[in-house]
């Protein structure tokens, strides 16, 4: 557990980051989401193992369990006295789960009760969080007076230090990339051992200086408990094309002794382009688990034998090819 994991800088952000970041989506206790619950005790020993460990990025959402991720969240950093030396605590802005509504005054009253419910004067690193989900157009959501004004606004009024974007669709996020206000990007699902559909965003973002932080490497579970154990990938039922692959690819890891889900981690990690890597914790061991599944070793003959299988880029979530530029 106190074995060092690399660092490394997000982006233009100064701050330095473990490769590996903890996502604390379950710790949100959202069982429509996972099909699990996650009790509160669980939560906290999961958050202290992780505080205890050299994983020193956190990244959590006001949207996660309604702000219950970040309350949990808050209450470990009590215990601990603050966010601990060297750590970075990303959270993001997120639209009202009940009316839909993300302008610039929801920003605001996102951003203001994750810092309540946090426990922090200032945040770190805060995200314009799915817009997608409400109906925003990317011309609309950077409109005058609308709610990427607004984060802005609190980045220079010394609230929030950095400013990134996290979203599904590719598209979208290149759109908001070029726009050069955001200094950190996440996408996820998109950028695994079976999909490649972020590509074009991962070359763009390297280009212009953007930080980019791949989550969800294991698809959401079927690159890390195998195709016939959670044949599920992107939040839903895993297509044949995709199950197909996800044979291939753990046949061949089965030949090297290597587990399909260290592959699928480390091929995030390994990439020079991404900063850090989301995983999803849990439970207290899982911090251990994957540490483990980071520092595996894995030959170079197995990395061009698992290149032969080819990975799909077409949208996980909407089926549809992504441009390439």
């Amino acid at each position: 557990m106190n074995a060092a994991l690399p660092r490394r800088t997000l982006g233009s952000t100064g701050l330095e980051v473990s490769i590996v970041c903890a996502g604390c989506a379950p710790l949100g206790d959202m069982p429509e989401a996972f099909g699990y619950r996650v009790p509160e005790d669980q939560a906290l020993a999961t958050l202290r193992a992780l505080f205890r460990s050299p994983i020193t990025f956190l990244d959590t959402a006001a949207a996660y369990g309604d702000g219950e991720s970040e309350r949990r969240i808050g209450l470990a950093v009590r215990e601990f006295g603050g966010v601990p030396p060297g750590f970075v605590l990303a959270t993001k802005a997120d639209r009202d789960l009940a009316t839909g509504r993300f302008d610039a005054d929801q920003v605001r009253r996102s951003v203001e009760r994750s810092r309540r419910l946090l426990g922090l004067e200032r945040l770190q690193l805060v995200y314009f969080h799915d817009p997608e989900h409400a109906g925003l157009t990317v011309e609309r959501a950077l409109a005058p007076g609308g709610p990427v004004e607004a984060l802005l606004t609190l980045r220079e009024e010394g609230v929030i230090e950095h400013v990134g974007v996290a979203a599904g669709p590719i598209e979208m996020l290149l759109e908001y990339v070029e726009t050069k206000v955001f200094e950190v990007v996440i996408t996820h699902n998109r950028y695994t051992l079976l999909n490649r559909t972020a590509e074009p965003l991962l070359r763009r973002a390297h280009q212009l200086g953007v930080a980019v932080v791949n989550a969800a490497p294991y698809g959401s579970g079927l690159l890390a408990k195998g195709p016939s154990t959670f044949p599920r990938y992107a939040y839903r039922q895993a297509r044949p094309d995709e199950l197909e692959r996800a044979r291939q690819l753990e046949s061949i890891c089965a030949r090297y002794a290597v587990p399909l889900a260290a592959a699928a981690l480390q091929f995030s990690l390994r990439d020079p382009r991404i900063a850090s890597t989301i995983v999803g914790m849990s439970r207290p061991e899982r911090v251990a688990q994957t540490l483990e599944l980071a520092t595996w070793p894995i030959p170079d003959e197995l990395w061009a034998d698992l290149a032969t299988v080819e990975p799909l880029s077409d949208d996980p979530q909407t089926g549809r090819l992504v441009s390439d530029r």
